[in-house]
């Protein structure tokens, strides 16, 4: 199979290609190896091949719903029994997992071929993906840019035809961040949902959750049955049911009339590109045309005060990574970052009380968000503030990088974050993405469909936000917007090698 017909497949359309006998595992296998070999090493998206693993795999008879697919998971949270899971970070590239992680056995037992492990920044704690561990992943509609973070190996990969979709996970936006910046599908679904186990209950208080990148609405949702297809014993609690004909069929019917409320401004009060309100702007103008109520709204929810209650979190649990990696390897301080030292230096300076005190408020942004979603549907936001940020624009300033090497040397690091320039360090690395952590602390659904370009070509997504079990009316929504607008044929220049760099 030449990479133009494997390029025109999503990967629904190719299990059914291996399901008729038309291609075999074996073939599709050998198409997307192709397809990496070609335009990794522009993007450096994937980290870890496993071909002799997929190989192995491809030669079975194949079964389940994806029988056959090449697929590909993220190196965070995604375990493959036998080999490590590197997590961007140095001293964990040689220690191999126990056993498989309970969405890679969900995957493998539906047939997907898994033949590699996508970058990410060192445990996922960024929007952008430039760990120093693997290097910068670059966006294949530009190579000068981000494709996003922390899924970004796996947005980049799937953007650039490697495979139709990909494993991903998300904390803070990290599957919406990047199916913003490379032009994908990228639905987070709500808390407990999707299984954490066996290693976890829930991952940062049930924030983080994992999913796919994709190109296409109905690969998400037949996806999305794949992960939910039974319930986790160890979960915390019962996952909310979802709808009895499942995602997919849920995907291919249209939406009743909703009323959506939407918003341009920044919560954290920063800047926001032309391009980001014109993205939801022109969507909201579609919607409008396809029968829906639009209206600006607000959610109330004191959202600069929410990003700083979302850090509060993130730094304590960077700091509790850090402890157990070291256990676990005896890693000393340079088997770690000095930006992940900070951030996690912060969390070990906050008092119990205060942890506590910000994990509460989580329960009263919920508890208003539902009350929004009495009134609306749906939220509409754009994604991203403004377009993909070039490769190095969020590096830590030189000054705070040198006081902060000053300050762990002298056991002083947890009082640099309580200075006002580590406040404005904060939110000058939340302005390009400000409007995504909301669905995290929150436990909504959330999804970023790819419905905008900016002049240059670059892709910028806008999101939805659901109320708690939203999930499906989220999809069936995108498959609206995608049969409006398609998006899935559009294809960055990365495999000619006249990617923009710099434009």
């Amino acid at each position: 199979m030449d990479y133009a017909e494997y390029r025109a497949h999503d990967a629904v359309g190719l299990a059914g290609l291996v399901a008729t006998g038309q291609v075999t595992a074996a073939e599709l296998l050998d198409s997307a190896i192709a397809r990496a070999e070609a335009v990794n090493p522009a993007l450096n998206a994937i980290v870890t091949p496993m071909h002799e693993e997929a190989r192995e795999q491809a030669t079975r008879t194949p079964s389940g719903p994806f029988a056959g697919v090449p697929f590909l998971i993220k190196d965070l949270l995604q375990d493959y029994a036998g080999l490590p899971t590197g997590s961007g970070n140095r001293a964990l590239r040689s220690l191999p997992a126990d056993e498989h992680a309970e969405v890679v056995r969900r995957w493998l037992d539906a047939g997907l071929v898994i033949f590699g492990k996508t970058n990410t920044p060192e445990f996922g704690a960024k929007g952008i993906t430039e760990p120093e561990a693997g290097g910068p992943t670059r966006n294949p509609w530009d190579l000068s840019r981000t494709p996003g973070g922390s899924s970004g190996g796996s947005a980049a990969a799937v953007a650039a035809g490697i495979v139709p979709a990909a494993g991903a996970n998300d904390g803070g936006g990290s599957i919406r961040i990047p199916a913003a910046c490379c032009g994908l599908l990228g639905l987070k679904p709500g808390r407990g949902v999707v299984p954490a186990g066996p290693r976890a209950a829930e991952h940062l208080h049930g924030a983080a959750v994992d999913g796919v990148l994709s190109r296409t609405v109905r690969d998400t949702a037949a996806l999305l049955d794949v992960l939910t297809a039974a319930p986790d014993p160890g979960g915390p609690y019962l996952a909310p049911a979802g709808p009895e004909a499942g995602y997919a069929e849920s995907a291919r019917r249209a939406p009743r009339p909703l009323r959506i409320g939407f918003a341009t401004d920044s919560p954290l009060g920063t800047a926001v590109s032309p391009h980001a309100v014109a993205a939801v702007e022109e969507t909201a103008g579609l919607l409008e045309e396809l029968g829906h109520t639009l209206e600006p709204a607000r959610t109330g929810i004191d959202e600069r005060q929410l990003a700083f209650d979302f850090l509060a979190m993130w730094s304590a649990s960077l700091a509790a990574t850090i402890d157990e990696v070291r256990a676990a390897t005896g890693a000393g301080r340079s088997g770690f970052e000095l930006d992940t030292h900070l951030i996690a230096a912060a969390g070990r300076a906050q008092r119990a009380h205060h942890y506590l005190t910000a994990h509460h408020r989580w329960n009263t942004y919920g508890r208003q968000l539902a009350a929004f979603h009495q009134d609306y549907d749906l939220l509409l936001t754009p994604t991203l503030a403004r377009p993909p940020v070039r490769i190095g624009e969020l590096d830590t300033p030189p000054l705070l990088r040198a006081l902060g090497r000053v300050a762990l040397s002298l056991g002083l690091a947890g009082r640099l974050s309580r200075t006002g320039q580590w406040k404005e360090a904060v939110i000058a690395n939340l302005e390009p993405v400000p409007f995504t952590q909301l669905a995290n602390i929150t436990g909504r659904p959330a999804i970023s469909v790819p419905t905008y370009r900016t002049p240059e070509g670059l892709p910028l997504g806008v999101q939805f936000v659901g109320p708690l079990g939203g999930e499906a009316l989220l999809l069936s929504l995108a498959a609206q917007l995608e049969e409006a607008r398609p998006w899935a044929h559009l294809e960055p220049p990365v495999d000619a090698g006249e990617a923009r760099v710099g434009a």
